[in-house]
């Protein structure tokens, strides 16, 4: 396990190296994998979004003595880097560019900014990535279903975690938490208690973590 110091932007490409998915079948073929594709660089979009917008709330949360939220905020906006950077690696596998318009983040207080993360994480696990991830299964490309699969499973607990804080704002205020997450899937958690990720199954020393 590594030790990260956030707030810096990685590189696409160094993140990008976690995802460990194969060739499509049907990449290449015309007009093949055309939907998943659209979806590939929403989601890179919006986790490229996420990524801005959550750096910006842990700052606010810094600033309002919150601490702990602060550096949960950090760590999704981490799992969310790396997201985009495997959305990116199969958005190039189909022979496109990833584009993302990433907008300047609207910042309220920390309460506020937590319902909005909440909202936002929901809407990914419950509608978003599982009809991206149907469509995926539809076209049969696997490395679409693997990355939004990964992502999904990361938004789920994102909302748990930040259902948590928000629920606990005044335990949580002044306090230091610890989160690890996942470089290959950005699965975020506080425990380390099992041998490999959850959510993608590769060795637990491929955890970070953010502070």
């Amino acid at each position: 396990m590594r030790n990260l110091k956030t707030g810096l932007v990685c590189s696409t490409v160094v993140l990008a190296l976690g995802l460990g998915v194969g060739a499509s079948a049907d990449v290449g073929k015309p007009g093949a994998d055309a939907k998943s594709l659209q979806n590939l660089q929403a989601a890179y979009d919006g986790e490229s979004n996420a990524h801005a917008r959550y750096l910006a709330f842990a700052k606010k949360a810094d600033e309002e003595g919150n601490g702990a939220v602060g550096q949960l905020f950090r760590a999704a906006a981490r799992a969310e880097e790396i997201h985009a950077a495997n959305h990116a690696v199969v958005i190039r596998k189909l022979n496109a560019v990833p584009k993302a318009d990433v907008k300047a983040p609207e910042v309220k207080s920390t309460p506020e900014n937590l319902k909005a993360a909440i909202a936002g994480e929901t809407y990914e696990r419950d509608t978003m990535y599982p009809g991206f991830i149907k469509q995926a299964r539809l076209e049969n490309n696997r490395d679409a279903l693997q990355t939004f699969t990964y992502a999904k499973t990361a938004e789920a607990e994102h909302a748990t975690l930040y259902a948590d804080a928000m629920k606990n704002l005044d335990a949580w205020k002044g306090a230091k938490k610890t989160f690890y997450v996942c470089t290959v899937c950005g699965y975020t958690t506080t425990n380390l208690s099992f041998e490999k990720c959850i959510a993608c199954f590769n060795s637990k020393d491929k955890y970070v973590v953010v502070s």
